[in-house]
């Protein structure tokens, strides 16, 4: 009944379009394409025809294990322990070439503003970024990198490349 009473308002009630929308059988089921061979191999988008294809699973494999190796490796030093928000909020920080804000680190991760905040302060306190006012625009908050942050990315990149030759970090 309720299912009715949708399809109802979705097509102004017309019985022909609600057939269409809604089968009687299978209301709302959502069918998953079939999971793909090992050796499948597959384009991203229409953007990249006619460029080489990419591999999915054995590239996603070898990615998951350096992810996996480079995090062991970040736990097991001792430097900042940074959640994924604030390692993501960190690399956002020092990968961008240009300032950035609160209000602009928000927008570009999909979060709100104390989120940003609440990951800035840790950030700060080790040191890894700074805030400073905008001064063209006071309301504004300026996000400024730091020495030891940029030593610290430069771990990372070492790292990132012992883990992706076969490496690990003890």
């Amino acid at each position: 009944m309720i299912l009715e009473r949708i399809a109802q308002m979705r097509t102004g009630g017309r019985r022909d379009a609600m057939d269409f929308c809604l089968p009687p059988a299978v209301p709302f089921i959502v069918a998953r394409p079939p999971p793909m061979p090992a050796c499948q191999v597959s384009y991203r988008s229409d953007s990249t025809k006619g460029q080489a294809p990419m591999a999915t699973n054995e590239t996603a494999e070898s990615l998951v294990n350096v992810l996996r190796d480079t995090i062991v490796s970040l736990v097991r030093q001792d430097g900042p322990d940074l959640s994924a928000r604030q390692f993501g909020v960190f690399l956002t920080c020092y990968l961008e070439s240009d300032a950035q804000t609160v209000r602009g680190l928000a927008a570009t991760l999909d979060v709100s503003k104390p989120v940003i905040s609440r990951a800035l302060d840790r950030l700060a306190d080790f040191d890894l970024v700074r805030r400073k006012a905008d001064p063209a625009d006071r309301r504004s908050v300026l996000v400024q990198r730091t020495p030891a942050g940029t030593a610290y990315l430069k771990d990372i990149r070492g790292i990132l490349r012992d883990a992706s030759a076969g490496k690990t970090r003890r």
